[in-house]
Formats: structure tokens, sequence, C-alpha cells
């Protein structure tokens, strides 16, 4: 089996498990990402393969997204194996998609990524900022019924991962401050790093229009 007819594979499975999502990672997102990955790929010497293979597939796993993240995990593993994927191939992109999230980053027990990791991940957080991040945040919070704002709760600056994903203390506005103002520092390529300029504006110019028409100052 050649490369675009394991990419064409890949893209199949990924849509089959993330079509149906409605928390903002549907297959969308997967679609965002990857192009991305692609772009971001051209200025670094990342093996493609991998890099858009973890791209298709970084959610797939999720634990906020599956039920039962262990048998996700083995029926992609049988997956790979059955599209021939090497072990190498396999280890490196389950080893990425295990550890990109931003999650990771909250314990202290964030791993060096590899480069393909590295650009996916830039991929990820880039469609979690900007327009299509304020959106997301948006639906996301909406989805889990989560409150819009409230100025008396103040954004939390240090979490856990399990903090982090207790919804119950936090607000829509607030997930800005805890998260999505905090990525454009994070990235690792130089070529996202430029890309974030501007979405960073675009959300902190929201966030400005925002707490004015909240507060009946416009």
């Amino acid at each position: 089996m050649n490369r675009e007819e394991q990419l064409t594979k890949i893209a199949e499975y990924s849509h089959a498990h993330m079509t149906v999502d409605r928390t903002g990672h549907g297959f969308d997102h997967i679609r965002r990402v990857v192009a991305m990955a692609r772009k971001l790929s051209q200025q670094e010497n990342a093996d493609l393969l991998v890099t858009l293979a973890a791209a298709y597939l970084h959610d797939v796993i999720d634990d906020k997204l599956v039920a039962d993240p262990q048998a996700a995990l083995a029926k992609l593993q049988e997956f790979l194996s059955e599209i021939e994927f090497s072990a190498a191939q396999s280890e490196k992109v389950l080893f990425i998609i295990q550890n990109m999230s931003f999650a990771h980053t909250l314990d202290g027990d964030a791993v060096e990524l590899p480069l393909e990791g590295q650009i996916v991940q830039d991929a990820d957080w880039l469609d979690a900022i900007g327009a299509i991040g304020i959106t997301r945040a948006i639906y996301f919070g909406g989805h889990h019924a989560e409150k819009i704002y409230d100025p008396r709760m103040k954004p939390r600056t240090v979490m856990t991962k399990e903090e982090y994903r207790n919804l119950d203390n936090e607000t829509i506005i607030n997930h800005f401050y805890e998260k999505l103002l905090k990525i454009k520092d994070q990235l690792n390529t130089p070529s996202a790093q430029r890309i974030a300029e501007n979405r960073q504006q675009t959300m902190l110019d929201f966030l400005t229009e925002f707490k004015a028409e909240w507060n009946a100052e416009k």
C-alpha cells in the first residue's frame, strides 16, 4: 500500500469517528488541522506521512471525546497495522497523539514531541485561537452547558489536568485566559508563531468588545 492509499484510509477512519462530534472537534476541525500541518511541514524536514497521519488521528482516542480511550487505542493500533504502518511509524503516531494536548502541559509531565508532533500540535493549537477558536470555544461551552461569563469568577492560574477538565469551575470567557491566550507563546515552530500573532489580536479585540457590551458600555 503506497502513501496516498494509506492517507486515504486514515482520512476515512478519522471521518468515521469524528463526523458525529458536536463539541467543536468534528471532521471540519480535523481537515483544518491536516491542512495547517501540511502547510507548516513545508518549512520543516519532517516525515510527512507520520505528520499527516497524526493530524488526522489526533482526536480519535482523546479521553475527553471518547467513552473508552483504551478500547479506542487498541482499535487504532489494529487499524494502523492493517494499512501496513511499520511498528516504528505506529509507535511515533501514537506517541504524538497521546502527548500533544494542552492538558498534558498542566501536571508537569509534558514530554518533548518529535518534530512531526510539534507540527501537529501547532496546527491543532492554531485551530483553537483566532476567529475559529472563538467560535469553537463558544460551541464547546454551549455543548457542556457552561456559563458564558461571571465577573465574580476569576480565571484559574494554576490547574491540574483534572481541575482543567472540571467545567463547573470555568466560564467560556475564562477559558480564553486559562488556555487560549497562552497558546501563542507555547507554539513550537516559527511559522506557527507568525500565524498566531493576528489570531491572538482577534481574540483580544473580541474580549474587549464582549466585556464592553456585557457591561452595557456600548
